[in-house]
């Protein structure tokens, strides 16, 4: 029998061995390898395992066959759709959120750097959607150090789970928040005050006394906060107010 220190030395040259094997390997040749390696242990994950391509226009590389379940798909259809995978299975109105995050992650191009976004999936205009949670880092680099593959794992959120109305809630927020900004950004600071006055249901009287103005100003500040945000509607006013941090 070999004594420790050899059985160490021995065990550390062949992984050595391997190493140096596995760096002279074509890219292609490296690139399933890694997703194998993935492969293996994907059906004891409690999430979805998605490996994208960057440089293919981040198409699938990879699924768990979990996720290919959920989708009603065979891996190999998901491959196939290309970059079409972005816009058939996800609501488009959490594209800007996850877009912005992705160019994050290639701009930090670090395998420390992790991205977490919450998604809306489903398997085809007939079924509801499904919220995910979804954390991303890059997987692999190519020859010359760019990000070459993103691996996501998506954890379903429990339709059930009282966080999961309050996250709708939130990203319901963000996204009237992000459509309409160019509109809120042409109030002034008088205006800002003065919807939230309205959002609170406070009358052009009571704004008056709170801001020392007279009434007929507050009425008019009205009108003009109605005609920016091009509504007279109290429920899309409040919207405003709660997305933008009035109340």
């Amino acid at each position: 029998m070999l004594p420790k220190s050899a059985k160490a030395m021995t065990y550390s040259k062949s992984s050595e061995n391997n190493l140096n094997e596995t760096e002279t390997l074509p890219l292609e040749e490296r690139m399933k390898r890694k997703i194998a390696e993935i492969d293996m242990i994907s059906a004891q994950l409690p999430a979805v395992v998605i490996i994208h391509n960057i440089q293919q226009g981040f198409s699938v590389e990879y699924m768990s066959e979990r996720g290919a379940e959920l989708l009603g798909f065979t891996v190999e259809d998901i491959r196939n759709l290309g970059e079409e995978y972005h816009t058939k299975f996800f609501n488009p109105e959490d594209a800007p959120d996850y877009i912005a995050k992705a160019k994050m992650l290639l701009e930090q191009n670090s395998s420390d750097y992790i991205i977490s976004l919450f998604q809306q999936v489903r398997g085809s205009e007939q079924h509801p959607w499904k919220w995910y949670l979804t954390t991303v880092k890059i997987l692999m680099w190519d020859d010359e150090g760019k990000p070459l593959l993103t691996i996501g794992l998506a954890f379903p959120i429990d339709p059930l789970h009282h966080v999961t109305s309050k996250v709708s809630r939130l990203l319901e927020e963000n996204n009237f928040l992000r459509l309409n900004y160019s509109r809120f950004s042409k109030l002034s600071g008088r205006e800002q005050e003065i919807l939230r006055y309205i959002a609170l249901g406070k009358s052009a009287a009571e704004c008056a006394d709170e801001l020392c103005i007279s009434a007929t100003t507050v009425e008019t500040h009205r009108r003009n906060i109605k005609k920016k945000l091009n509504t007279s509607s109290f429920f899309e006013l409040t919207q405003y107010a709660r997305a933008f941090d009035l109340i």
